[in-house]
């Protein structure tokens, strides 16, 4: 997708009717992360949803590459509605689904997901992508704001330096979050959150991947 759209960049009023000109073209997503997961189900059901197209990932945990994806977004045309089995089957965090979903409405690219029988062309559905966004938008908020608590406390013990006793999860998954992200560098990344890079490098094995996707997605407008 072209650039990287922040979660609160949606459109000020949910009620807004999009796609302005609806196509009526159904283009469907599917996605399995392991070897043992199959596509059919997921391909029937965009199928049975009267999608025209299917494009399909199937991608290691290692590889948070998606080729697929990418030529989904391309092929994409304002208009048109993305059609995804689950929600999980497109976004790998509430953060990327928000930041993906808010991108197709820019592109007035409406945006359906069959098992959570959601729809962002209707007002039910848009509206609750807009507590999504202001949920995902706190969640980064309380933990930064946890870690600076965290950080003044142990200054106050006269501890020296800004790291953190404890990387918990919350801590990672919202550098997981931020890392995809072009906008954000490393540093920026582990300052904001009140660590070092290297502790993001130890605690993210897969830290360069996930710049590499974002960087990639950048370039490739998707």
């Amino acid at each position: 997708m072209a650039g990287v759209t922040s979660p609160l960049d949606l459109p000020a009023d949910p009620f807004a009717v999009f796609p302005a000109r609806p196509t009526e073209i159904r283009i469907g997503y599917a996605c399995v992360s392991t070897g043992g997961q199959k596509l059919e189900r997921q391909i029937d059901a965009l199928t049975a949803a009267g999608c025209r197209r299917i494009f399909a990932d199937k991608k290691s945990g290692k590889n948070a590459h998606r080729p697929e994806l990418k030529a989904c977004h391309a092929f994409l045309a304002p208009g048109d509605t993305l059609v995804v089995p689950s929600l999980d089957r497109y976004g790998r965090s509430l953060h990327d689904l928000i930041t993906m979903v808010a991108d197709l409405r820019q592109r007035e690219i409406g945006f359906t997901s069959l098992h959570e029988n959601l729809d962002t062309t209707t007002p039910g559905g848009r509206l609750v992508f807009h507590v999504f966004a202001a949920l995902a938008e706190f969640i980064r908020e309380l933990i930064v704001a946890g870690t600076r608590e965290g950080l003044a406390a142990a200054r106050a013990r006269g501890r020296i330096g800004g790291r953190p006793t404890v990387v918990n999860e919350d801590l990672l998954r919202a550098a997981r979050d931020m890392l995809p992200n072009p906008k954000h560098s490393i540093t920026s990344i582990a300052k904001l959150l009140g660590v070092s890079p290297g502790t993001l490098y130890n605690h993210i094995p897969d830290l360069r991947e996930l710049r590499a996707t974002g960087q990639a997605e950048q370039l490739t407008g998707s």
